[in-house]
């Protein structure tokens, strides 16, 4: 059993994760918003990650969309993790005269044991 002190300076992957991503959108992507919730089942537990990423401007929004062509067959690697599911679940695109690109994405990684 983890200790209180030592339970809350465990890091979680989920930077790991956001650099995966931020890797995948070529690097022109904005966090908006990063949530996490336990998820567990008979079999397995791990974590549900929600992210929303933003591109803005012409060069940024093909990133974007390069990154939700590639997102559902990425091998992600996370150490002591195994990205079970990966999916853009929301898609909302600005007309200019500033192009923009609001990616939703939801996670699922299962601890590796």
């Amino acid at each position: 059993m983890l200790s209180a002190a030592r339970r809350r300076t465990r890091r979680t992957p989920w930077l790991q994760l956001l650099s995966a991503l931020l890797e995948l959108g070529q690097g022109k992507a904005e966090l908006v918003r990063h949530s996490e919730r336990a998820w567990a089942s008979v079999t397995f537990s791990g974590t549900r990650h929600s992210v929303v990423l933003v591109f803005t401007g012409e060069e940024a929004v093909a990133a974007g969309e390069a990154l939700i062509d590639a997102l559902p067959d990425h091998e992600f690697s996370i150490p002591g993790q195994l990205v079970a599911d990966a999916a853009v679940v929301r898609v909302d695109h600005t007309a200019p005269p500033q192009p923009r690109l609001e990616v939703g994405v939801e996670v699922l990684m299962l601890d590796e044991v």
